[in-house]
């Protein structure tokens, strides 16, 4: 996980960050190209309006705040990033599973048999657009996210301050805090993301990109092998999404 260097000027927190998105009306923010052909495509307020609902969740249900370490374990997705949005903006820290957190406070997950033992809580998060509900059996006491987070308010009803000195993302290569997570801004372009990425650099360049006013094609990481190998797909992406 890479650090990139600030060269002065203004970089928004999280919190100004959604803000800027929740103003931002219709414009695409993130456009995502999954496994069997499924594509979603976020504006500016939409992905703003996903992540102040989980917000309101995860502050209702955990008390999440600074001190709270919440683990996203979810691969390179879009709901894997309104998930850790709505975890910072709580102040909370968010850690990838290679870190090797021993007792999280909260568990973001879609695969929830391998953490239903840990002590956590659960949420379990179903990964296709459609879904209504996780589709499996859930552990005792886990939180469905496809059926509960649609229940909380679009405005965020209340959260804490933020803490700018806590651990914002923390992996096995390291931690970043709040105060330096959201990357220098990019020059506003719409950009491909090649989900084969580790998660906390993916989720860097979106931040990063969001901050420069920009645009993310996100792809799955198997959409992202099939695109590197048919040159006439990734061309027409390119020109059908006006990537830069």
């Amino acid at each position: 996980m890479q650090i990139a260097p600030r060269t002065g000027g203004s970089v928004p927190d999280v919190a100004s960050l959604l803000a800027r998105l929740a103003a931002d009306g219709g414009r695409p923010r993130l456009t995502w190209y999954g496994d069997d052909g499924e594509r979603v495509e976020l504006s500016g307020a939409v992905l703003a309006n996903w992540a102040s609902k989980t917000v309101n969740l995860l502050v209702e249900e955990f008390d999440a705040a600074p001190g709270t370490t919440v683990v996203v374990d979810l691969p390179v997705h879009w709901r894997a990033a309104v998930w850790a949005l709505a975890a910072w903006r709580t102040g909370a820290t968010v850690a990838l599973p290679d870190a090797g957190v021993a007792r999280p406070d909260v568990v973001v997950t879609d695969t929830p048999e391998r953490w239903a033992d840990g002590g956590a809580d659960l949420v379990v998060v179903s990964l296709p657009a459609l879904a209504r509900r996780y589709d499996g059996d859930l552990p005792p006491g886990a939180i469905d996210a496809a059926s509960a987070v649609m229940t909380y308010g679009d405005t965020i009803a209340w959260v804490p301050e933020v803490d700018p000195d806590q651990d914002a993302l923390v992996t096995a290569a390291g931690a970043v805090g709040h105060k330096v997570l959201v990357p220098e801004p990019g020059d506003g372009a719409r950009v491909l993301v090649d989900g084969r990425g580790p998660v906390a650099d993916v989720l860097r360049d979106l931040l990063g990109s969001w901050a420069g006013g920009g645009s993310v094609v996100l792809t799955s990481s198997a959409t992202a092998a099939a695109l590197e190998a048919d040159a006439g797909r990734l061309a027409r992406l390119r020109g059908s999404e006006r990537i830069d």
